[in-house]
This record gives C-alpha cells, sequence and structure tokens, in this order.
C-alpha cells in the first residue's frame, strides 16, 4: 500500500547529477515521465554536483546530455518544460556547507515546494555515508518518518559493511523511507516472469524438480569497465553483478507464488529463497564458482585492451570481470536442480535471459526410428536486448519419414506500435509515488550476501593467479566444469 503523503507532489534531489548513471539512466527517465506527463505539475528537481557552474551552465549540459542520448526524440517544448523545474546546487559531498546551501534552496518557492523531498544517492557507495551524516546534520532528514532516500547498489562490499550502512541509513530514516533500487526488477521481462507464471496454469505446474533439469540466468556486456577502474577494481564481477542483479532473478524465478501483490508480501517470498540456498563449503568453492578476467581481443570487429591494460587499473590486478556460479535451492519445490548464474564483461554481444531447461521424457518412444535422440524443451525469457519469452517444442517434419524438428513458440508481449518501457521510468515512478513493490528489503540483501559471501573470501585469499579469456568471446571452458551432467551446457543463443 502507497502511504497517504506519497500522492503530495515533492522536491527530487540528485545528488552526483553530472555523473554517468545521472546522464544514462535517471535524467532520460525523468524526461520520459515529463513526455508522459506522468510527474506533477508542482514537483521541482535539484541537480547537486562538485562542479561550479551556474544555473545556465547545468541546463546547457543537461540539453546537450539528453540530445546525445535521446536522438530524434528529443523534443525542445518538453525540454523546456522539464528544465523549468531545475535548480542546481554546487557543492562536494564531503562539504557541510554544501548542504547548508541546499536547505536553502529546498525553502524557495520554486524549488521547495513541498516538505517531502527524494534523495538520490547517483554517487559511489564509498560515499554513501558521507551524504547521510550530513543531511542529518542540517536537518535535511526530519521530519523523520516523511522524506526518501533512494540508494543504488552495491549495498555494502560484504555482510558486514552491509549492516553497517543499514544500521547508518537507520539512525537517520525509517526502514519505510529507504528505496534500495537493483534497476533489473524494473524491467518489463521480469515483471512479466510474475505474470507468465502465476496467471497461466499451463506453465506454473511444471515449474518445480519433477520437470526442470536446471536454470541458467546470464547476464553479458559488450563493454569493458568504461573509465570505472576507482570503483571496479575494488567491487569485480561477484559484487558489481551476481550479489544483487543476477541474486534478484534468481528469486523472482524460483518464488513461491505470493499471497497478494503488495511489497512485503513479494519480498517474504524471496527472502525465503535466499534462506533456502544451500550454503557453499569453503572446499567446494571451486566446484561451485568460477572467475577470470578479459584479454586483449576484438568486438564487432575492432581490437580492445584487456582490463589489466585499462586505465586505473592496478597492475597484476586479480579483479574478476566473469564470474560463473551454481546454487542449489533446498526446498520442496527446487530440491536438487541446480542454478547457474553466469555474468562477464567483454563478452560476444549484450544479453540479459533467463534459460529454464525442462528434463528429458521419461520413455524414449523413438528409439527405433530415425530420431535417436530428443532434446529437451526449453523456455527461454529474453530480457535484454529483446523483451520477450520463447517456448521450444518437437514436432514432425512434413513427410513420410519420423523426423522431428524443433520449433519455437514467440511470446513477444509488445505490440509494434507499443514502445519499450526503461526499467527506471517505472522505477523512479514509484520512488515519487511511495511504491516499494520492487525495490529491495534490507534483509534480502543480507542473505544475498550470505550466499556469496563464502566465495568471496576464498577468492580474496587467493590474489596471486586468475583464468583469462579473450575479450569477444564467451569465456573459457573451465566454467563448464560447474554442470552437474555432460548434457548441460551454457545457452548463449535465444
Amino acid at each position: 500500500m502507497k502511504p497517504a503523503q506519497a500522492l503530495q507532489p515533492c522536491s527530487f534531489v540528485i545528488f552526483g547529477a553530472t555523473g554517468n548513471l545521472s546522464s544514462n539512466k535517471l535524467l532520460p527517465a525523468l524526461y520520459h515521465l515529463e513526455v508522459k506527463k506522468r510527474i506533477q505539475e508542482n514537483m521541482s528537481f535539484i541537480a547537486f554536483s562538485r562542479r561550479e557552474w551556474g544555473q545556465e551552465e547545468w541546463l546547457a549540459h543537461m540539453k546537450l546530455s539528453l540530445q546525445s542520448k535521446l536522438g530524434e526524440r528529443f523534443d525542445d517544448a518538453v525540454f523546456e518544460r522539464f528544465a523549468a523545474r531545475f535548480c542546481y546546487v554546487q557543492g562536494e559531498l564531503h562539504d557541510p556547507e554544501a548542504y547548508r546551501r541546499l536547505l536553502e534552496v529546498l525553502s524557495r518557492p520554486k524549488c521547495g515546494v513541498c516538505s517531502n523531498v527524494v534523495f538520490y544517492l547517483a554517487i559511489k557507495p564509498t560515499e554513501f555515508g558521507a551524504v547521510i551524516n550530513n543531511l542529518d546534520a542540517v536537518g535535511l532528514n526530519k521530519p523523520r518518518g516523511l522524506h526518501r532516500v533512494v540508494v543504488e547498489k552495491p549495498f555494502g562490499e560484504d555482510i558486514e559493511s552491509a549492516r553497517m550502512l543499514n544500521e547508518l541509513l537507520h539512525r537517520h530514516f525509517d526502514e519505510e523511507q529507504v528505496f534500495r533500487i537493483d534497476h533489473y526488477l524494473g524491467k518489463e521481462t521480469v515483471q512479466n516472469l510474475l505474470v507468465f507464471r502465476f496467471a497461466n496454469t499451463l506453465i506454473e505446474p511444471l515449474w518445480n524438480r519433477n520437470f526442470i533439469d536446471h536454470v541458467q540466468i546470464t547476464v553479458a556486456e559488450e563493454v569493458g569497465i568504461e573509465k570505472r577502474a576507482d570503483y571496479y577494481d575494488k567491487a569485480g564481477a561477484l559484487r558489481d553483478m551476481l550479489q544483487n542483479h543476477l541474486m534478484q532473478l534468481l528469486t523472482v524465478v524460483a518464488m513461491e507464488p505470493p499471497p497478494a501483490m503488495e511489497a512485503d508480501a513479494l519480498r517474504d517470498e524471496k527472502v525465503k529463497v535466499l534462506r533456502s540456498i544451500r550454503p557453499i563449503a569453503k572446499r567446494a568453492i571451486n566446484a561451485h564458482a568460477f572467475r577470470a578476467q578479459y584479454a586483449a581481443g576484438t568486438i564487432n570487429g575492432e581490437p580492445v585492451v584487456g582490463y589489466q591494460q585499462e586505465e586505473g587499473v592496478e597492475k597484476n590486478s586479480a579483479t574478476e570481470t566473469f564470474v560463473a556460479a551454481k546454487f542449489y535451492i533446498d526446498n520442496w519445490r527446487w530440491r536438487g536442480v541446480p542454478f547457474y548464474l553466469r555474468t562477464g564483461k567483454r563478452m560476444p554481444k549484450q544479453m540479459s535471459m533467463i534459460a529454464i531447461r525442462f528434463r528429458h521424457p521419461p520413455q524414449q518412444l523413438f528409439r527405433e526410428t530415425s530420431v535417436e535422440t530428443i532434446e529437451p524443451n526449453w523456455v527461454i525469457l529474453s530480457i535484454q536486448p529483446s523483451e520477450s519469452m520463447h517456448m521450444e517444442i518437437h514436432a514432425k517434419q512434413p513427410g513420410l519419414g519420423m523426423e522431428t524438428r524443433v520449433i519455437q513458440m514467440n511470446a513477444s508481449y509488445r505490440k509494434a506500435h507499443e514502445a519499450p518501457l526503461d526499467a527506471y521510468e517505472a522505477l523512479l515512478l514509484d520512488v515519487i509515488e511511495g511504491d516499494r513493490t520492487l525495490f529491495i528489503r534490507f534483509d534480502e540483501v543480507e542473505w544475498s550476501w550470505r550466499v556469496v559471501d563464502p566465495i568471496l573470501k576464498y577468492w580474496e585469499q587467493e590474489r596471486e593467479f586468475i583464468h583469462t579469456y579473450p575479450a569477444g568471446t564467451w569465456g573459457l571452458h573451465d566454467a563448464d566444469r560447474l554442470f552437474d551432467s555432460e548434457d548441460q551446457e551454457w545457452r548463449n543463443e535465444l
């Protein structure tokens, strides 16, 4: 349920307004909400950044950034309306005086239209503490229980730091005010997975250990670290992607039907999944997880450097850019079914998908025909670059013989005239309206860290060597050792 104050207009403060996240995701998403007239007329935005700009310089930067990102979709009239909502505050995140300037701006008639304020931390995780403490120092977290703070992933660096960050947030904000964002939960295919499972009697009865052989979740990226070495070289793929994005996708695939589509009911079921994941013993880490780092190679015909040659990366860094891991969920529905999670940078293409492979039929009826083996059925949910669902089934080929072929039943739920919805559009609108359904509760964060912490601690002790794979490839065959049987293999195509 949305709180009563959620429907009131509010101010929206973006810390790190000139950073990559703001330029590439937040500003375009807010602009699209402006186009669709989903933002209240008297709502204002405050861009907080350390750059020594004035109001006009900020607006010029924002216009160029949106034009570059949106291309032909940019509309001057919409931008004028959108730009009129903005005020710019210059300041360092650690400077208390900057927050007093922010407080003064929020009190102006133009930029302080209400007492209900959203603080979006589009900044490095190491800066979260400084912002939270300075907001408290000038009273910007009061009255307690009213304002909202949005925290980007990763939430902590391990389970201990996650608990410390949570304690800091709860010192100044109530849990209902904290929105831990994972933009994968805002993607329409992920939300549609809930409908696919729970609104179709054709699917849900098969969604268990009796019929499913294994599940693969893949998030592949063509890009490298994109000049983010100061963050990525300390994080790596396990922290940056698997602990949050991929684990969230796993919970949506594996969860039980919630009693209602409400925030806490949904998150209760996700936590049950995380609590049911079998702990990995230290001696079994290598059988359950594999890491590697991209070396020089070719992407789309263009040569690219290896990770250790990227600007800002420490010499002989053992930070992983590829990780594959195997997990078991020890509950009634999933006991014995392996979940294979894989993510990497400098892969052959940009792709995110969930692939569910079903078991072989219990009886081979075609062993005395030309059909010697039957390929298993698959259900594939494509998240990126396309948003669609595919089901692979067998059908007899036309002709006199008993020969079969695999046919795909495609369930692309978007019609030709329907534009795709960016995940941040949905999530930012939920923040504004106070709907926490697609945001992460702290016990989800904590249990997710519990799952990956054994791998993290083991790899931190093994820093002298890391496997490498050529950029532009799907990694090394060493990751195949995670599979439980010889007929299992990574799915790289729809």
